[in-house]
């Protein structure tokens, strides 16, 4: 049959459903150029208001998968298992996980995406070493996951199109939060893969898409649903971004963040959700240890130097990993500080990734360039006693007029009270 996008557009926007062969046909079109940026920006709007249904979802993500290749490494007999996270602030979980799960035995073929609106992207933290490639095709990608076990790479060209589009679209027009959206975007891209199993990092809180728990279980079990419809076991673990995760929130910090906790030196929230994570990466691959084993493998450096093997893979430079300080800083500094005295009972992650991102450290339309060296450094979080004057976060930045436009959106992160209180569960939920 043939369509138009107007009216598909005016289908969904008026609550309707779209067929089977209308998806396909749109998907098609927009990879091949024929339906433009605009429309599918008021498509995305559309379905950002009215939702999909479950065959329509169904239809959506196959119609995604099929856009372009998928990956087979049918001839890798080890378990291949991914991670996704729907994405933080401060979230640079995917960077130490990878490696620390390839250094024992399992094969880690991480797909990752750039930043979304005020959250980071793991391939912009990833280019911060000087030389990382992550735009490989299909071969390249299969040929460094057989020598090393492990990939960190981007869509290429070829790997689901219409979702590399999509992706980029969905961040510039208010639609990066629909779920039928996000899974769909997650899913194809991971089903493309040849996968046997998915960890799901889905986050809830302030700082995340899905602002409430009951929203990101709707998530979870959608994406769930997904990936077990295409043979693929999925897992979908519910964590707090109701502050950020870590002390670091930018790029190039993050990255130096990511170094240390593969040294055994990161904090504590990163390295435990690391470890919740990885041990369900182990369960789905059958490989028995738990934390145990992924505890022994930072600490005999197996896990870094597997990290240093993949960024030499990917033509990275390895002596940033020894010295971290080589990574970009901008030039300028400031520092937020508190005015009064007592515990701080809320430090609001969306306030400080909008700030970081303002600042430079992400992307407010698809063609931005982000300064790597932009970042802001935690140095109080939920529950730390604070007296007048502390320092509360430590902000590098280039251009100072940009600072002294946002600066009172970052000093609004921090609520101070009498009474402490506690940070929430790391993880809440465990769903599959």
């Amino acid at each position: 049959m043939s369509y138009t996008a107007v009216e598909l557009i005016e289908t969904k926007r008026d609550g309707g459903t779209l067929s089977a062969e209308a998806i396909e046909w749109l998907i098609t079109a927009y990879t091949a150029g024929s339906v433009t940026d605009y429309q599918m920006s008021a498509m995305a709007m559309a379905i950002y208001l009215n939702g999909f249904d479950e065959n329509e979802l169904a239809d959506w993500t196959r119609a995604m998968l099929n856009s372009g290749e998928t990956l087979d490494f049918d001839d890798i007999s080890a378990a291949k298992v991914d991670k996704h996270s729907t994405g933080g602030v401060g979230d640079k979980i995917s960077i130490p996980l990878a490696p620390l799960v390839a250094s024992c035995g399992v094969v880690v073929p991480m797909m990752s995406g750039r930043g979304l609106g005020h959250t980071g992207g793991t391939l912009d933290k990833l280019e911060t070493i000087p030389g990382f490639f992550t735009g490989l095709d299909p071969d390249r990608f299969g040929d460094i996951l057989r020598e090393t076990g492990i990939v960190l790479a981007g869509q290429s060209e070829t790997l689901v199109p219409a979702d590399r589009k999509l992706y980029a679209l969905r961040d510039a027009s208010g639609t990066v939060s629909s779920i039928p959206l996000i899974s769909s975007s997650i899913m194809s891209k991971k089903l493309a893969e040849g996968l046997d199993g998915l960890v799901l990092d889905v986050k809830t809180g302030s700082g995340a898409f899905m602002k409430s728990l009951e929203d990101s279980r709707t998530l979870a079990r959608t994406m769930v649903g997904i990936g077990k419809a295409n043979g693929v076991r999925t897992v979908a673990l519910i964590t707090d971004m109701s502050q950020p995760l870590g002390n670091e929130v930018g790029n190039a910090n993050e990255m130096a963040e990511s170094i240390a906790t593969l040294r055994g030196e990161g904090p504590a929230d990163i390295t435990d959700l690391t470890m919740a994570l990885g041990e369900v990466m182990l369960e789905i691959a059958g490989i028995d240890g738990g934390r145990t084993l992924l505890e022994s493998k930072i600490e005999s450096g197996e896990a870094l130097e597997k990290f240093k093997e993949v960024v030499a893979a990917q033509d990275g430079d390895t002596a940033v990993i020894d010295d971290p300080s080589m990574l970009p800083q901008a030039a300028e500094t400031a520092t937020v500080t508190a005015d009064l005295g007592g515990f701080v009972t809320a430090c609001n992650a969306l306030a400080i990734g909008i700030t970081a991102t303002r600042l430079g450290a992400g992307r407010e339309r698809s063609e931005d360039v982000i300064d790597p060296g932009v970042g802001i450094t935690l140095h109080k979080k939920l529950g730390d006693r604070v007296d007048p004057g502390d320092v509360l976060a430590t902000v590098r930045f280039s251009d100072k007029s940009l600072w002294d436009e946002h600066s009172n959106k970052l000093r609004s992160a921090w609520t101070i009270g009498e009474e402490r209180v506690s940070p929430p569960d790391l993880v809440m939920e465990r769903i599959e």
